[in-house]
């Protein structure tokens, strides 16, 4: 644990280097030249045309500060969820290994518990950190130890447990920044919304292009905030169903494989 700790620390961060520079590289490259481009082409039609309506653009809709602060975020929350999905799926692939060689109406003695505990100890450092090998080990060193059955299946329990509590504490740092993303939105409509005032004496003259241009800030930064924050709240509930059918795949596997099987 203390070997996984800085490397985790490490990956958050230069996954948000890395995302802020991508899509800022995006930006600058592709999405605002591009909505200037629009801007003012729709300025010279209006112009032309008093009928003129123009069309949403993409580019238009997405090109302020604080749409770039959001997908930023929106990358950096898909990179810590891939982090974790792929733990779990370490975790699972384990789930699938016979851990516990016993065949059907086989009983396990207590004396027996070092012997079930090799082939789990011969696993590699990494794999025994995960919930299954160490629930496992802790069941056989307990079963051993006070050859009470009761006394095993709690302490499977409270491990399974702990583990459970262990996966939600650390998935706060993507509900942060799911609950990030829609105050961003937020931010950028009352900034779109304050400069829209402060033009207001412009559009009691009769000219409303600033006026609706700082509205138009407002709403497409809310706009933008709210469906990625639905994208990122709905990935995560999904990884966080996947961890939690873990835990429970993994008790159920020690209540199978060797709860089932002890005798003292």
């Amino acid at each position: 644990m203390r070997k996984q700790l800085p490397v985790e620390f490490l990956y958050q961060l230069f996954s948000l280097i890395i995302a802020a520079i991508l899509i800022h590289s995006l930006y600058v490259s592709i999405v605002r030249p591009n909505a200037s481009q629009v801007l003012q082409l729709q300025a010279i039609e209006m112009n032309s045309n008093p009928n003129y309506v123009p069309e949403r653009s993409t580019y238009v809709v997405i090109r302020d500060f604080e749409q770039e602060a959001c997908f930023i975020l929106m990358l950096w929350a898909f990179a810590l969820m891939a982090y974790k999905a792929n733990l779990a799926r370490q975790e699972r692939h384990v789930l699938s290994l016979n851990l516990i060689p016993v065949a059907q109406g086989t009983s396990i003695l207590p004396e027996d518990s070092r012997e079930y505990a090799r082939p789990i100890q011969a696993l590699s450092m990494r794999q025994q950190a995960f919930l299954l090998p160490r629930a496992l080990l802790t069941a056989l060193h307990r079963f051993r130890s006070t050859r009470n059955i009761q006394d095993v299946s709690t302490a499977i329990r409270t491990i399974c447990e702990s583990e459970s509590d262990r996966l939600d504490s650390e998935l706060s740092m993507i509900r942060y920044i799911a609950w990030a993303i829609p105050s961003i939105g937020f931010l950028g409509t009352v900034r779109g919304i304050g400069q829209a005032l402060g033009q207001a004496h412009q559009a009691a003259q009769g000219n409303i292009a600033g006026v609706t241009q700082s509205l138009g800030v407002a709403f497409n930064s809310t706009f933008v905030a709210l469906l990625i924050s639905i994208i990122v709240m709905f990935l995560l509930h999904q990884l966080q169903l996947a961890q939690e059918r873990l835990v429970l795949d993994a008790e159920a596997y020690c209540d199978n494989q060797l709860i089932g099987h002890l005798q003292s």
